[in-house]
């Protein structure tokens, strides 16, 4: 191939193709011309390959157990002197991290006798782990209460206005007008309490559900402060005050709500109380024992125990009398062995005086949470508690709380369900780890109440799932029986089915337990009903029965919820059949030939919840779908899907969500393969592209896609319908090049340019070949100064290096063509990277430079060092040609002139350590790749050694390196002239 016109880098005219450089750099006017080394690639290599030594078993081996001898220590006692020590070794292995399991690590010890407090530390460490053990008993699949405060609170809240009776406070008492006798002090205390009894009370109407909830938190905090403050008396009458709130019943809608926030309060005096006792009991000499008894308390705080108790039997009132005992509790484990045990029956039959039933259920619960606390292996209290309340349960359908009812316009459908959270909590605690003969029981006294629905699904709500399923067919007899009057039978079969849902039921039952529930869920007018039972009843369909039932079960809903558009107030009940759904149809084949699941997805219209439930889908595929598809069905229903995904991309969507739904579409894109039909696989691509246009990653992902197939059909089809595959291959191509330039990252669009541009190569496509790479020339001048990554404006010029670098490695194999001249993509780079803006604190022109020159040293081999299959490089084309040695001789002449030009302005104080740096990275460069024997290259090399270390700025430990290699491989076949080289390469010393 004859060298043609073509532009050329600046310094490479026709004539002239030398540069003079100036004696700054060089110490004298010279020119330099390059002369390339010849390389033997095959012989390089071998001799970099390690020395292969062979191993004796006895050698060391870095995989080999590791024996440690242990050495004994014994200390000897001498008169005089200080202890000698004697060993004695064992060859055990010994783990040299075992020693700080015995409990005695330095940091322990240190702590342990320098700080006073240390004591107090481990007590209250102590203290949690004894708790911890007491309360062993309940595990961690008993919900807590905190659970259901936050679910109480968000459920039973009211509009009507409240009020509350805050405690004026009386001036007797203060601190600094007690009296001096400690007779006189507890009498002191009375009278307070009396006061309080007596009136200094002031009742604020008319408040709102928010003012009342801030006031109760303010008497919480006013509680803390006066116990900080050692007001104990003012912090007593906050709590007697509190609880006297629960007496009211006058907003009953409110009254769950009130039960938790008041319960928080007598929480806290119950904590604060046993730490005081306890920690009366702790001194910085002992200690209490983990499970401590009576007689290890001393009689201090015996006596303050006491005292607190016989405050409280002072309250005159029933319930805050009630409710302050049982919140201290646990306080009973100072004075006797068997107190809480005496006391837990006690105040079970204390609740007996609680007219109101609301308040009496709420009672209990509240004493069944504490008894559950603090002695949970006592279970006939809580068991006692319930058998209580099933025999004053009919006092619901009383006169008196049917006239209440009336009073405050409440129907009894809605006062029902206020008595839920604390019959579930007492279910709860009677239920946990109970007998199945237990259920047995219960069930027998429900059927006696008349199977009264409210206490039917609080059985089902509070025992354990298998027990439940496996007398479905009992229960569902049950709930026919019941009376629908207060408690709807629908909310009966949604408690069911979250049992079913948990457990099976027998085989031979499943099918008739499926039609007697939805006989009665399909039956229901009101579509929030109808879906809050359909939601449950759906995981139970798709465990047990096939795509046909679940299919009917869809058809239903669509049918109840699309009148009037119902679906639109009740999203997240459908989102949540869906989730189930595609939670146990894996098959995605399977799921999608059920008939209604698509027109189910239809009812979500509003756009956010749709994609929400299409990212669900695609998330299920993802993760369940082993084996590509080409299933015409799934592909169809997972466009849609995708393109419902993309499409709700707008510009004010985060860069995450983007991200997310991009990944998604690309998880589906991977797993779509029509095996060798790789024309209908384009045609898939082609359709993605067109779908997906506006999410960048996909389209990066619909090139990488075809660069691939382009390869695997070159593959598959090797030696078959050559001008097929041809055909198509330049297809695939075609496809990439059209698709690069709308894409907004521009290294982005760099890097797929120059991959694309590899795959045609690699397919013999020469000409696409060249038009991409010249694509990937003419977008370089407009790569900006900085670039975001990651929201954050960094440098580019390391990602253009970086770019460049694996450019040159691909132009080394690229065919000049016959129409531009030798070189012509070469110096096209090259003098795009001329007029391309450095940064002038930047040396990475320079670098970009020096890889040009390793580049053109490679072509100027004989050989190259990698090739592609049938496609001839220009060592081929050109077979050693001296015109073509000539020209690519003059190209690196010209880039050696603007290494060494810039090297000259480096001649600053500022620059100096960067001249040094690059001096001898050029001349590394030399030696790799040039030919030393050529004298004028030998003496640049010498000047640019005697550059790097001008001015002090050379590394020493680098220039020593350098030197010893130069003599190692002077020691080479044909480098005799490297130890000519090395005597004249001084190493300068720093005095």
């Amino acid at each position: 191939m004859a060298a043609g016109a073509g532009p050329s880098f600046p310094g490479c005219e026709k004539r002239g193709w030398t540069r003079k450089t100036d004696d700054h750099v060089t110490g004298k006017m010279a020119v330099f011309p390059w002369h390339s080394r010849n390389r033997n690639y095959k012989a390089e290599l071998a001799s970099c390959r390690l020395e292969t030594v062979p191993l004796e078993c006895g050698d060391y081996h870095p995989l080999k157990p590791i024996t440690v001898t242990e050495s004994k220590t014994k200390k000897v006692s001498r008169k005089g002197s200080t202890s000698s020590t004697s060993s004695s070794s064992s060859s055990s292995v010994i783990d040299p991290l075992s020693s700080v399991l015995d409990g005695t690590d330095p940091l322990s010890m240190f702590a342990a006798t320098s700080d006073p407090a240390a004591t107090v530390t481990v007590t209250d460490s102590s203290r949690k782990k004894r708790d911890k053990d007491e309360n062993s008993f309940v595990g961690p699949d008993f919900e807590p209460w905190a659970n259901k405060r936050v679910e109480i609170l968000a459920r039973y809240t009211t509009t009507e206005k409240l009020s509350i009776n805050l405690f004026m406070g009386s001036e007797k008492g203060r601190a600094g007008a007690a009296a001096s006798a400690m007779s006189e002090k507890v009498r002191t205390r009375l009278e307070e309490l009396d006061d309080f009894e007596e009136g200094s009370q002031k009742e604020l109407l008319n408040l709102t559900q928010q003012d009342y909830v801030n006031r109760i938190e303010e008497l919480n905090q006013s509680l803390k402060d006066a116990w900080a403050t050692d007001q104990k008396v003012k912090a007593l009458k906050i709590v007697i005050q509190c609880s006297k709130l629960l007496s009211d019943t006058s907003v009953i809608q409110f009254y769950p709500s009130k039960f938790v926030l008041i319960t928080d309060i007598l929480d806290t005096f119950g904590k604060l109380v046993y730490e005081r006792i306890y920690s009366m009991c702790v001194d910085s000499r002992s200690a209490l024992p983990d499970h401590f008894s009576p007689e290890n308390v001393n009689d201090t705080a015996k006596e303050t125990c006491l005292n607190w108790f016989f405050k409280i039997a002072s309250i005159r009132e029933l319930i805050p009398r009630f409710y302050v005992e049982a919140s201290i509790l646990k306080c009973n484990k100072f004075l006797s062995k068997t107190g809480i045990s005496e006391c837990l029956p006690r105040l079970t039959c204390m609740i007996r005086g609680i007219g109101d039933p609301l308040v009496s259920v709420y009672a209990r619960a509240y004493l069944c949470r504490v008894g559950i606390e603090v002695a949970p292996h006592l279970k006939e209290s809580l068991n006692k508690n319930f058998f209580d309340f099933l025999l004053t349960f009919k006092q619901i359908h009383g006169d008196t709380v049917q006239n209440q009812l009336v009073a405050q316009g409440v129907e009894l459908l809605s006062y029902l369900p206020l008595y839920s959270p604390a019959m579930g909590w007492i279910f709860q605690c009677v239920s946990y780890h109970a007998p199945e003969a237990l259920l047995t029981e219960m069930m027998e006294r429900c059927k006696k109440l008349g199977n009264n629905a409210l206490l039917l699904n609080s059985v089902m709500s509070a025992f354990r799932a298998e027990f439940v399923a496996t007398r479905s067919m009992d229960f569902i007899g049950m709930i026919k029986e019941c009376d629908e009057s207060g408690f709807p039978k629908h909310l009966l079969f949604r408690s069911l089915g979250l049992n079913l849902a948990l457990a099976d039921p027998p085989e031979n039952d499943r099918l008739q337990i499926l039609n007697e529930a939805w006989k009665v869920i399909t039956k229901l007018k009101n579509p929030q009903d109808y879906i809050n039972c359909a939601e449950v009843w759906v995981e139970y369909t798709c465990r047990h029965f096939t795509k046909r039932e679940v299919n009917t079960v869809l058809a239903d809903v669509i049918k109840h919820m699309t009148p009037d558009r119902a679906f639109e107030d009740s999203y997240p009940q459908l989102q949540s059949i869906i989730q189930k759904v595609i939670a146990h149809f894996h098959d995605f084949s399977v799921l999608f030939s059920v008939e209604k699941f698509l027109p189910f997805l239809d009812m979500f219209q509003k756009e956010s919840v749709r994609v929400e439930v299409c990212k669900c889908i695609m998330e299920a595929f993802i993760k369940h779908q082993q084996e590509p598809t080409k299933d015409p069905v799934i592909l169809n229903a997972l466009l849609h899907i995708c393109k419902t995904m993309h499409d709700s991309v707008n510009a004010l969507t985060l860069e995450d969500e983007k991200r997310m739904l991009a990944h998604l579409i690309n998880g589906f894109i991977k797993m779509v393969s029509f095996g060798r039909d790789f024309e209908q696989q384009l045609s898939f691509y082609v359709e993605s592209r067109s779908m997906f246009c506006n999410l960048e990653p996909v389209l990066v992902q619909l090139i990488h896609s075809v660069n691939r197939l382009a390869m695997e059909t070159r593959k598959v089809m090797k030696g078959n319908h050559s001008r097929k595959t041809a055909a198509f291959v330049r297809a695939c191509v075609a496809y990439c090049f059209i698709t690069i330039p709308s894409l907004v990252g521009i290294f982005t669009r760099l890097n797929l340019y120059l991959h694309s541009g590899q795959v045609a190569l690699a397919n013999q496509c020469l000409s696409q070949a060249d038009a991409f790479f010249k694509a990937a020339i003419s977008l370089v001048p407009e790569v900006p100064k900085t670039i975001s990554i990651d929201g954050k404006l960094r440098p580019s010029e390391p990602f253009l290096l970086e770019f460049l670098c694996n450019f040159f490695s691909t132009l080394l194999i690229v065919p000049d063509h016959p129409e531009h001249g030798v070189l012509f993509l070469v110096r096209e780079l090259l003098n795009v990277i001329q007029d391309y803006t450095w940064e002038d604190t930047s040396d990475d022109k320079i670098r970009i430079y020096t890889s040009v020159l390793h580049l053109l040293s490679a072509m100027s081999q004989d050989t190259y060092l990698y090739h592609i299959d049938k496609v001839d490089s220009n060592d081929s084309l050109y077979g050693g040609d001296s015109k073509f040695l000539a020209e690519n001789s003059k190209l690196c002449e010209a880039v050696m002139a603007q290494i060494l030009e810039h090297l000259k302005t480096l001649a600053k104080d500022e620059a100096l350590k960067r001249q040094s740096l690059l001096g001898l990275s050029f001349f590394n460069s030399i030696l790799a790749h040039g030919d030393l024997r050529n004298n004028k290259l030998n003496q640049l090399s010498v000047n640019l050694w005697h550059l790097a270390q001008r001015h002090g700025c050379a590394d020493t430990r680098t220039m020593v390196k350098t030197l010893d290699y130069i003599k190692k491989r002077s020691k080479q076949p044909d480098m005799n002239h490297l130890s000519e080289l090395a005597l004249r390469l001084p190493l300068q010393t720093r005095t």
